[in-house]
């Protein structure tokens, strides 16, 4: 019982921390019908700074860092981002008005990882002095690639099984992938060649949040930004955060709309995998834990990624590469949804690694 009141308690105590406060005073704008704008240039050069903070802090760290220490917490980001698409599959994608491709698109967003969610983490663990690795910034890569790739392979399989057992009428068919979108048989090598995957991973490693990330940890690991780093990035990132969480606020906002386009899965998807995500980050950062000593910080974060779902690198490239999948439906299920679900439950993944671990 009085484990419960203590994870009652800090749950209580971060929501009324300004990150979160901004989150639902944006949501509340724009329930009001507010018209504040800003503009989208604003935006974009917000969040390429923010993660420029991220990249940089992680490199700086990954220069000291034991190679185990960050090796084991990488697997287990790749690990998480795989296991959310295969846990899609077998959940939003069997709804009956779900489509796969539909399906398979929204779980790719939310098996990757939020720019803006990982940030409102590091704030609101930085805010009560909760120490974490700084390389956590290095494991956004890992944990989104993984999920981007699986969603688009599996999704591309079901297309072409679907496609193949078209042709071939209701005779019987050689393609052989395994049913309900599964990893089965040859069918992965046989329907999906190199070339595909190579060309999701360019465009993934492109986009401009894995961009901007991957540029901040190079120059973090190989150059001396220390000075830059203390005297620009740290000073600006909790003030450009909480214009980023109003944004990303009345975003959610407008974008609960567009659900009501698509089946009610999409919500009850929406508002649940935040957290079983989440609490599947939680285990693997647990394990982690008592293998290297990962930290109970860094626990949190893998949790706060696992939670989250991409809103900068995610659609552009589920766009690109799944061009028959409705933006209404992935898009507004993880901006509309998850993210604010991931956010507002960053209190409880502190709460229980508080109360497992000890912060």
């Amino acid at each position: 019982m009085d484990i419960i009141v203590d994870i009652a308690s800090t749950i209580l105590s971060q929501m009324q921390k300004p990150t979160l406060a901004f989150l639902l005073g944006g949501m509340m704008l724009a329930a009001l019908g507010s018209k504040l704008e800003i503009p989208d240039p604003i935006y974009k050069f917000i969040v390429i700074l923010l993660l420029l903070k991220v990249g940089l802090g992680a490199g700086i760290s990954i220069r000291e860092a034991d190679f185990v220490a960050l090796a084991v917490p990488a697997f287990a980001a790749m690990a998480i981002g795989v296991a959310i698409v295969l846990l899609g599959g077998q959940t939003l994608a069997r709804f009956r008005d779900v489509s796969r491709m539909d399906a398979m698109a929204t779980v790719g967003l939310f098996g990757a990882v939020s720019a803006s969610t990982l940030a409102a983490g590091m704030a609101m663990l930085d805010a009560d002095s909760i120490y974490y690795e700084g390389f956590i910034g290095a494991l956004y890569p890992f944990m989104d690639i993984a999920a981007l790739v699986t969603a688009i392979v599996l999704a591309r399989m079901s297309a072409q099984r679907r496609a193949a057992q078209s042709v071939a009428g209701s005779g019987s068919t050689t393609v052989s992938v395994g049913g309900g979108g599964g990893l089965g048989g040859g069918g992965l090598s046989s329907n999906i060649d190199g070339g595909m995957i190579k060309g999701i991973l360019v465009d993934t490693l492109r986009s401009p949040a894995i961009s901007a990330l991957i540029l901040g940890i190079a120059i973090g690991l190989l150059a001396r930004p220390e000075s830059v780093y203390q005297s620009f990035y740290e000073p600006l990132f909790r003030g450009l955060l909480s214009i980023l969480m109003l944004l990303m606020g009345m975003e959610a906002w407008s974008r609960l709309s567009e659900l009501r386009k698509v089946a009610h899965a999409y919500v009850l998807y929406g508002l649940t995998a935040p957290i079983i995500h989440g609490l599947i980050g939680f285990a693997l950062g647990l394990a982690a834990h008592h293998l290297t000593g990962f930290s109970a910080g860094g626990v949190v974060l893998l949790s706060i990624m696992a939670a989250s779902s991409s809103d900068i690198s995610g659609p552009p490239t589920m766009r690109g590469a799944l061009p028959e999948a409705n933006p209404s439906a992935y898009i507004g299920a993880s901006t509309g949804l998850g993210t604010p679900v991931a956010i507002l439950s960053i209190p409880l993944f502190i709460a229980l690694a508080d109360a497992l671990i000890g912060l």
